[in-house]
C-alpha cells in the first residue's frame, strides 16, 4: 500500500420533495462507497499510516526506508535567479566565436538580439578532467567529487513558477516542497531540532516565498523552518524575560492538556495534531538551537576553510557552516538559497561577484563533510531553477552582455552519498541552447534524490484530491549514470 491519509469524500444531502427519503441508486452508491472507505482505512491502518492523526506515535519519528538508501540527509544549494550553463560547468567554444554576431530570433516579440560567448576560461581539472569556469577555482579542487548533469531541462521559465517547480514539482502553490516529502518519507533523526531548515538569502526574499518549503496538502509539521543565519535565528524563540523554563513547562502542560481534550473529540484533526507537536518542538529547541548554530566552537581552522573571516564570502559561509553543523545532529533536509544569479546583463561581472562568495564556501562544505566521514551518508546538490539563453538582447548588450531564461537546457550537480564523482552526463547542442544526448529533466532529479535516500517516488504518494500525488508527479527516471 502506497503511504498515504485518508480524505473525507461524503455526499451531502439536499432536501427535495421528499425530505428525508434516498434514492435506490444513492442508497447503493453510498453503500458501496463506505465499504470500500472501511477496507482502505482497514488497510492504511495496518500499515500504521493513520496512527499519527489520532495522536499515536510521533509523525516525526525515523521511518524504514523504502528502497536501499545511501544518504541520511540533503544539503541542497539553490542559487537563486538560475546561473548560465555556459559560464559555470558547460563550455561552449563555438559560443564565443559567435560572441557579438547578430541574430533574430522570437523572444517574447522579434528583436534584435545578440550572440553572447562566455567572458569566463574553463580548464581540466581532477583526475576526470572535468572542465570547470575560472570563477570557482576553489570547487575545481573537488571536482572528482561532484557529478555534473549538462543535459537538464525544466517546465517554467518565468522565476516564480521555475522556483516553485524546482521545488515542489509543480509550476503552481499548494503542493509540498521536495524537503517536506523528504521528512514526510522519512521521519528526522533528531527530535530537538527541525527535519527540514531552510537558511535563506538575507538580501532579498526567494521567488514565491514560504511557500517553496512549505508542507502544501501534507500536515504543517513537514514544512520547513526558517532559520537567520545571523541575529536571532528564530524569531520569539527564548521566552520574554522573567519567564523560567519550569514555568514553560507548566503552561506548555496545562495547553496539551487541552488541546489533547480537544484531539480525543477530533482524533483525525491534522491540524490540532501540528498544534501540539510544534509547541512541543518549539520548547525542546529553545535549548538545541543555539547549540547547534554556534559557530564560535568551531576551531580558527575551519572558519579559514570556509572563509568565515572575509566579508565577501562570510554570508554563504555562515550558511554552509551551519549546514554542516545540522546534518551532524541528524537534519534531514537543509536548503541554502544564494540570491543574485538572474544576470539579463554584465554577466561577466555578477557571475564573477557570485563566484566569489559562494566557490570558497561551496568547497569548504564539501571538504568538511568529507573529513568527517558525513559526505558518505549527506548528498548535497547544487543549481537554480533554470538555465540561460546563448544571446542577449541589443540594448543589454550594449550595457554589458547578459543573458535571458532558458528552459530547455540547465546545469546542475550532486556530490556525496551514492553519487559517482568526476562523472559528466549529457550534453547540450553546440550552443547550449537544448540539450541533444543523455536528457533529464527535472522530476528525473527529485527522483534521484528520493532514491539516494531510499525512497521511491512512485511509492511515497498522499491522497489528495481524489488521487495519490508525488513530488515526481507521474513519475521520473533515475539519472543512473551518477549513481555509484
Amino acid at each position: 500500500m502506497a503511504n498515504g491519509k485518508l480524505q473525507s469524500c461524503g455526499t451531502v444531502l439536499r432536501p427535495g420533495p421528499n425530505a428525508g427519503e434516498v434514492g435506490r441508486r444513492d442508497l447503493l452508491y453510498r453503500f458501496g462507497q463506505g465499504i470500500g472507505s472501511i477496507a482502505f482505512t482497514s488497510l492504511l491502518a495496518g500499515d500504521g499510516l493513520l496512527a499519527a492523526e489520532s495522536g499515536g506515535p510521533d509523525p516525526l519519528a525515523p521511518k524504514k526506508q523504502q528502497v536501499p538508501a545511501k544518504a541520511k540527509s540533503v544539503i541542497f544549494l539553490f542559487m537563486s535567479g538560475a546561473p548560465g550553463q555556459m559560464d559555470t560547468f558547460d563550455p561552449k567554444p563555438k559560443l564565443r566565436e559567435l560572441h557579438g554576431q547578430p541574430i533574430t530570433r522570437k523572444y517574447g516579440s522579434l528583436e534584435k538580439r545578440i550572440y553572447v560567448g562566455s567572458p569566463f576560461e574553463f580548464a581540466r581539472h581532477g583526475k576526470s578532467g572535468m572542465e570547470i569556469s575560472e570563477i570557482f577555482p576553489h570547487l575545481a579542487k573537488r571536482a572528482d567529487d561532484i557529478a555534473v548533469i549538462r543535459a537538464m531541462h525544466t517546465s517554467a521559465e518565468a522565476h516564480t513558477t521555475a522556483t516553485f517547480f524546482m521545488n515542489t514539482g509543480e509550476t503552481i502553490p499548494g503542493s509540498p516542497s521536495m524537503g517536506a516529502w523528504t521528512v514526510f518519507g522519512l521521519g528526522t533523526e533528531n527530535q530537538n531540532l527541525p527535519a527540514f531548515v531552510v537558511l535563506p538569502d538575507l538580501r532579498g526574499g526567494v521567488f514565491g516565498g514560504s511557500i517553496n518549503w512549505g508542507s502544501g496538502y501534507l500536515p504543517a509539521y513537514y514544512q520547513g523552518t526558517l532559520i537567520n543565519s545571523v541575529g536571532d535565528p528564530i524569531v520569539d524563540l527564548q521566552p520574554s524575560e522573567g519567564v523560567t523554563r519550569e514555568q514553560q513547562q507548566r503552561n506548555l502542560t496545562l495547553l496539551n492538556e487541552l488541546n489533547a481534550s480537544q484531539l480525543g473529540t477530533q482524533p483525525n484533526n491534522p491540524h490540532l495534531l501540528t498544534r501540539i507537536k510544534n509547541y512541543e518542538l518549539a520548547f525542546r529547541m529553545q535549548a538545541a538551537v543555539p547549540e547547534c548554530l554556534d559557530l564560535a566552537k568551531e576551531s580558527q581552522a575551519t572558519r579559514d576553510l570556509y572563509g568565515l573571516d572575509d566579508k565577501q564570502t562570510e554570508p554563504m559561509a555562515r550558511k554552509c557552516l551551519m549546514a554542516r553543523r545540522l546534518v551532524e545532529r541528524g537534519v534531514r533536509f537543509v536548503q541554502i538559497f544564494s540570491d543574485g544569479w538572474d544576470s539579463h546583463e554584465n554577466i561577466a561581472r555578477e557571475h564573477r561577484n557570485r563566484g566569489l562568495e559562494t566557490d570558497k564556501p561551496v568547497a569548504a562544505l564539501l571538504t568538511d563533510l568529507k573529513q568527517r566521514g558525513l559526505l558518505d551518508q549527506t548528498l548535497v546538490v547544487w543549481g537554480g531553477e533554470f538555465g540561460r539563453t546563448a544571446d542577449n538582447s541589443m540594448d543589454f548588450f550594449r550595457s554589458g552582455p547578459g543573458r535571458d531564461h532558458n528552459q530547455n537546457a540547465m546545469v546542475m550537480w550532486m556530490a556525496g552519498a551514492g553519487v559517482k564523482g568526476g562523472t559528466v552526463v549529457g550534453q547540450t547542442d553546440e550552443l547550449g541552447i537544448r540539450c541533444a544526448e543523455n536528457v533529464y529533466h527535472t522530476h528525473d532529479m527529485h527522483a534521484t534524490m528520493l532514491r539516494l535516500l531510499g525512497l521511491d517516488d512512485m511509492r511515497l504518494t498522499y491522497y489528495h484530491s481524489g488521487r495519490f500525488k508525488r513530488l515526481t508527479n507521474l513519475g521520473g527516471k533515475l539519472i543512473k549514470e551518477i549513481l555509484v
